[in-house]
């Protein structure tokens, strides 16, 4: 268990929401959810709206780009984005202190550099992330390289494209470096919301029924099992002090952890991953599991990146 450092940026009082826009409905979603945040926090909210001028001379060239009437169009569709979001904003939380930004830049350059000092980033899971840009790269992009806490805002196609609004906080541990930072993330939330946490550990990254074309169905694993419950209680334990009144249960399985937190994530408010597991390479800033879902899951995801 870490402690938290009195100068965290993302913990100031004047640290924002930050959440992108582009028009689009999943932009929509994550905007209302956004804003019903910053106003549950007492944060401020800042809409934020990429150009991507760069993107679009890659596509266009050099001199479409600089054409005045080509940039003025972007511009004013940039213009129309953000008036109708903050107006979006201002329905859905009167009195929240709102600002606007348009850059020139990329969405997730623009999403990435105001990380530093957000209290979150929230973007939407669909969308066209800009004139010609594409939502995966965003959303990947974000994901993988903003600071501090990410919540990809996901609806449930099995409720009407709905954002869940009740269930518990699931957590996925996996064990690794970056456990620490969501398991405080997950605590801190469900203390928030007024909500059980459950803890989901999965200690192997393997099909258990089959290894090597062999079928290890027979293979004793309680012994494992009984262990890796150990390991996880006592990885618990010190938050489970500063957190007393959240309720806790801790859930156990041998494999597929992707599959595992996309299965909770159809009950859950809210699914906490860290930005990393066990077994990515240096250079892969998105773990496999978290890359899974945010672009799977049924509920919102938050994604957290530990101090550097």
């Amino acid at each position: 268990m870490t402690t938290q450092r009195f100068n965290d940026p993302h913990h100031l009082v004047s640290a924002a929401v930050v959440v992108g826009v582009d028009g689009s409905a999943g932009s929509d979603a994550a905007l209302r959810w956004a804003a019903e945040l910053a106003a549950d926090r007492k944060r401020p909210l800042h809409i934020l709206h990429g150009m991507d001028l760069a993107g679009m001379s890659r596509v266009l060239g050099i001199y479409h780009v600089s054409v005045p009437a080509v940039v003025d169009s972007v511009r004013a569709h940039a213009k129309t984005v953000v008036e109708r979001a903050q107006h979006l904003a201002e329905t859905v939380a009167p009195g929240l202190p709102i600002t606007v930004v348009t850059s020139p830049d990329s969405a997730a350059a623009l999403l990435i550099e105001h990380s530093a000092d957000a209290y979150a980033v929230v973007l939407g899971a669909t969308g066209t992330s800009g004139t010609l840009g594409h939502l995966g790269s965003t959303l990947l992009a974000v994901t993988a390289h903003a600071q501090g806490s990410v919540f990809v805002v996901r609806t449930d196609p099995e409720s009407d494209n709905s954002v869940h609004t009740s269930g518990p906080v699931v957590v996925g541990i996996d064990g690794s470096a970056v456990d620490d930072a969501a398991i405080g993330a997950a605590f801190a939330e469900a203390a928030q919301r007024g909500e059980r946490l459950i803890a989901v550990h999965v200690w192997g990254d393997w099909n258990i029924g089959t290894f090597a074309g062999q079928d290890l169905g027979w293979l004793d694993i309680s012994g494992v099992d009984n262990a890796e419950h150990a390991i996880l209680a006592e990885r618990l334990a010190g938050w489970h002090e500063k957190y007393p009144e959240v309720d806790v249960i801790r859930k156990v399985y041998a494999t597929e952890p992707a599959a595992q937190l996309r299965e909770w994530s159809r009950v859950a408010q809210l699914v906490v991953v860290g930005s990393r597991g066990r077994g990515g390479f240096t250079g892969m800033l998105l773990g496999s599991t978290s890359h899974s879902l945010v672009q799977h899951a049924a509920c919102p995801v938050l994604v957290v990146h530990p101090e550097k």
